[in-house]
């Protein structure tokens, strides 16, 4: 008779483990990331032009590559701007706070939390919530961007898809990142900047996730391929003229255009969190109808001055033409911080990537005119200092200097000015004091992740030998095999060693007497103390560690045994007990080492 197939035999193969290597899950990662880009990119595409050039009369200007720069232009309607972004925001809170609260904010500090705190682990409801919250926020004008609910597209279907075939906990968190970073690469068409980003943006230290580099790679190249194949627009979003750094001279402006970023960057992240943690999380309000408030706050601004609304990529674009005044460039910098938070603070959704990459572009462009008209001779491209002030602002605000620098060349094909770039974002994270940053889920290193516990005790344990960590003192109390129980309890009654090595008449190693394994024999008197010796009580089949061995092995020794201490043999004499080592002193020697290595220089 035949037997049942519990499933099909191409399911027992691709949840077979040729097929859940990770670089080819990073195919199938990368083609939901790029069409997660797609269907986000529209939907946000059809809602704005709903809400706001149709319903508003608003049309905002464009960048090069999505559009052209017209300029903006509003109808007799403009008092709609009011209430537009207010909708928006209730219709918004209302599906996040009711089915994934955790959708809220920006999305890519969730997904640096799952990362290091919940596993790489995603409910899976929570990028479909955060695509339609996000296209609701941003789509009605709130000053908001596309990373955060991309990545979370790309992250969640990468934390499913290895949680459904049971990887391994590690290989879902890298995967996860992965898919975050193709999204990113896709939609804003820097795929190894994306992919770098999401490497980078973990650690607020000069660090990067190398696991996830090479699965982030795959993965943005099928994304961006299938992002820009399908919507047929290939290249950079910025349309940029051809910028050059040609004038050494100009170095020192550059210099002090990165630490004009490091100082209003470190004024937009506390304005960024003072307006959450001050205004909207007392107020005594079911946290559904908080966006609400923070899309009327941000239709107020708009009313005065409606370059705040949406994600203003336009309006970088006209100050890489030329065409925005040095005093709407000024307003635009300082009020894009409020409406920011008052759009993501009080719990709307979307990123922020988009309002830092305005921000810095206004203040470069404020910079760069200024200078070209006091010294035309030697800033002859103020259009230079937009994309050098975009990516400086990030770089220090996100602690992800390699990936700023990246995507703005990326997005622009600013190449030629890399010296620049390097130079100012540099000084930008330079400046920004550590404690200062839009990503509140980062952690400082990967010793201080959860992601990474355990791996960081070992490579130190690795570094520290057996001889380091014994402390000064006499050398062991041994006994012989006929040594008899009283004399044995007599000495043991003046030592606070706890394993005692027996030997044979010759010197050498024999075996162990534990002092807990003397206690049970007291108790049970299974035989008369006077006829006991050593021999009686030894434990065999106990490690030894020699001087020279490394304590990560001997931790791994200590681990196969009950006993507090293991002898300690010679190098050349593997029988020769010479010390014993306890589980104390390694636990100290490790702390000592770790003490010293964050003592400053």
């Amino acid at each position: 008779m035949q037997g049942v197939v519990s499933r099909p035999y191409w399911l027992k193969r691709i949840r077979g483990r040729f097929w859940r290597h990770p670089v080819l899950l990073s195919v199938p990662v990368g083609i939901v990331a790029g069409l997660g880009a797609l269907v986000f990119g529209f939907g946000l595409d059809q809602t704005s032009d709903l809400l706001l050039v149709q319903g508003a009369g608003y049309v905002m200007p464009q960048p090069g590559a999505e559009g052209g720069t017209a300029a903006a232009h509003a109808s007799p309607r403009r008092w709609l701007l009011l209430l537009i972004p207010a909708v928006g925001g209730l219709l918004s809170g209302i599906l996040v706070y009711s089915i994934a609260p955790e959708a809220e904010g920006h999305g890519t500090d969730s997904v640096i939390d799952a990362f290091h705190n919940r596993h790489g682990l995603i409910r899976r409801r929570v990028p479909i919530v955060k695509t339609i919250a996000s296209i609701l926020t941003i789509g009605s004008g709130g000053s908001a961007g596309r990373e955060g609910p991309i990545g979370q597209i790309g992250a969640g279907f990468a934390s499913a898809l290895t949680s459904w075939l049971k990887t391994g906990e590690r290989e879902r968190r890298l995967l996860m990142l992965a898919g975050a970073g193709a999204g990113i690469g896709a939609i804003f068409r820097a795929p190894l900047g994306g992919a770098l980003f999401i490497s980078e943006v973990l650690y607020r230290d000069m660090e990067l996730e190398p696991g996830a580099l090479m699965l982030a790679f795959v993965a943005s190249i099928v994304a961006y391929s299938l992002y820009c194949g399908v919507n047929g627009v290939w290249g950079p979003i910025f349309e940029v003229p051809d910028l050059r750094y040609s004038h050494p001279l100009e170095l020192p402006f550059y210099v002090l255009l990165g630490a004009i970023c490091a100082g209003v960057g470190t004024v937009y992240v506390r304005v960024f969190y003072g307006i959450r943690d001050r205004i909207f999380r007392p107020l005594r309000l079911p946290n559904h109808f908080k966006p609400a408030l923070g899309g009327l706050g941000v239709g107020v601004i708009a009313l005065f001055l409606p370059q705040v609304l949406g994600m203003g990529y336009g309006w970088t674009q006209l100050a890489i033409d030329g065409q925005l005044p040095i005093k709407l460039a000024l307003a635009l910098a300082a009020m894009k911080m409020v409406a920011t938070g008052l759009t993501i603070g009080s719990g709307g959704s979307g990123g922020v990537f988009a309002p830092s990459m305005v921000i810095g572009g206004c203040l470069g462009a404020t910079l760069g005119a200024l200078l070209h008209r006091w010294m035309p001779g030697i800033v002859t491209q103020p259009a230079a200092f937009v994309l050098v002030g975009m990516a400086a602002f990030f770089a220090g605000v996100a602690k992800a200097p390699i990936a700023s620098l990246v995507m703005v060349s990326e997005m622009t094909t600013g190449y030629g000015l890399l010296v620049p770039l390097m130079l100012a974002t540099a000084v930008a994270y330079l400046l920004t004091p550590r404690s200062v940053s839009i990503y509140e889920k980062q952690v400082m290193t990967r010793a201080d992740s959860p992601a990474h516990e355990g791996e960081f005790a070992s490579d130190v344990l690795e570094g520290i030998h057996v001889r380091d960590a014994l402390r000064p003192r006499k050398a062991p109390v041994v006994f012989r095999r006929d040594t008899p129980l009283g004399k044995i309890l007599e000495t043991m009654a003046d030592v606070s060693q706890q394993t005692f090595p027996i030997l044979l008449e010759d010197g050498s190693l024999c075996g162990v007497i534990n002092a807990h394994d003397i206690r049970v024999f007291l108790i049970e008197q299974t035989m008369p103390p006077g006829l006991v010796v050593a021999q009686d009580l030894q434990t065999d089949g106990f490690p030894t560690v020699t001087m020279d061995e490394d304590l990560a092995s001997a931790l791994h020794k200590f681990h196969t045994t009950e006993l507090e201490e293991v002898p300690v043999v010679e190098n050349e004499f593997p029988t020769k007990a010479v010390a014993v080592l306890s589980r104390r002193e390694l636990v100290a020697a490790y702390h000592d080492r770790m003490y010293r290595q964050k003592e400053p220089a």
